[in-house]
């Protein structure tokens, strides 16, 4: 057996895991980046808060969810970023199948209308805003995309301008290009989608919406983005 075969038990272990809708409908909703606890996901699922309990620890178990617990609660949350990536990944080559089903009650049409105009994927910006954003970037010469993404002498410029602090954890990339699952396109990930997305959160440029993981920008948000980026505020609604 080569070393490479040695690999296949563990990669058909992991496969196993995500192998189930259950606990994909789990990842898929931590993919916000927050803690969330077992009830709130069993309700998201659609299962028994005892049948969302057997299946997170399952996750924890095989290294994709970590949990915390204080008091009588108990939360779970993705492990890190590869495991946001890898779901986020994976979601990516089944999206052209979902939006070929029409969505059944207004209330899930306006829902995917949300996620596809603006979210957060785990920690950084997706959907149309995280793509206009990432296009700005590399218009105005910041971002490089030609041999994988990059961020410019002029593009760390901006962000220390903006007040945006770029500080480098463990082994993650500055700059990573993750695919955009409804535009079929690469959005800005790394340290810097994680440092953009927190400082637009936490100025208000941008809030949560609804339940999941949809983001909506604030009118503050255009006047600083267009400021900022040129970006056109209708692009952003």
């Amino acid at each position: 057996m080569t070393e490479r075969d040695a690999e296949a038990p563990g990669l058909a272990r992991l496969a196993g895991l995500i192998a189930d809708e259950t606990r994909a409908a789990c990842l898929l909703a931590l993919l916000d980046g927050r803690a969330w606890t077992a009830g709130e996901l069993a309700r998201h699922a659609g299962v028994a808060a005892s049948t969302a309990s057997e299946h997170l620890g399952k996750l924890v178990a095989g290294g994709l969810l970590t949990e915390e617990r204080q008091g009588r609660h108990r939360y779970v949350r993705l492990a890190d970023e590869r495991v946001a990536q890898l779901v986020e990944d994976l979601a990516a080559q089944v999206a052209p199948q979902a939006a070929a089903r029409r969505p059944r009650t207004l209330r899930a049409s306006s829902a995917g209308s949300a996620m596809a105009r603006g979210r957060t994927c785990y920690d950084h910006l997706a959907g149309r805003l995280g793509i206009s954003v990432t296009d700005a970037l590399t218009g105005r010469g910041l971002l490089r995309q030609d041999t994988g993404f990059a961020l410019t002498d002029a593009g760390l410029g901006w962000f220390d301008a903006a007040g945006i602090p770029l500080t480098a954890t463990g082994r993650r990339p500055l700059a990573r290009a993750c695919l955009d699952w409804t535009e079929r396109r690469p959005h800005l990930a790394g340290v810097a989608g994680a440092a953009l997305c927190k400082h637009a959160l936490d100025t208000g440029w941008c809030v949560r919406i609804g339940s999941e993981r949809a983001v909506k920008v604030t009118p503050a948000g255009e006047a600083a983005l267009s400021e900022l980026l040129g970006i056109d505020p209708v692009a952003l609604r």
